[in-house]
């Protein structure tokens, strides 16, 4: 599943340099599929959407950092744990209920961002 940023997040920003695959994102802040990614152009994600990974995506959270779960691997294929997590001062890096995934869909997601990684 993918990780998500509770409400108890102190907008610290500890967590976003941490992330493997540029999920995590300043509240408010535009997101896009293709940063810290190889994807480019329109693509086909995993899940079977089409999209334009170098068009803006609107934020998930206006006030905190938020997580993208389209593009959080729970650091599968980087690490053994979730960097978000393991650095959060507040522990609101959390597994998200609404999105389950298993290990084998979360490395290939992971693949899929970064073929030659």
């Amino acid at each position: 599943m993918a990780i998500i940023i509770t409400d108890e997040c102190i907008n610290c920003g500890a967590c976003e340099p941490e992330c493997p695959n540029t999920a995590i994102y300043e509240g408010a802040d535009d997101w896009r599929y293709k940063d810290g990614t190889s994807l480019e152009g329109t693509v086909v994600l995993t899940n079977g959407n089409e999209v334009d990974a170098d068009e803006a995506q609107e934020p998930v959270s206006d006030e905190l950092y938020y997580i993208v779960p389209d593009k959080c691997t729970e650091c599968k294929g980087f690490h053994d744990e979730p960097q978000c997590a393991a650095v959060c001062p507040v522990d609101c890096c959390v597994p998200d209920e609404d999105v389950v995934e298993t290990e084998e869909e979360l490395l290939a997601k992971q693949k899929f961002m970064h073929p030659d990684g």
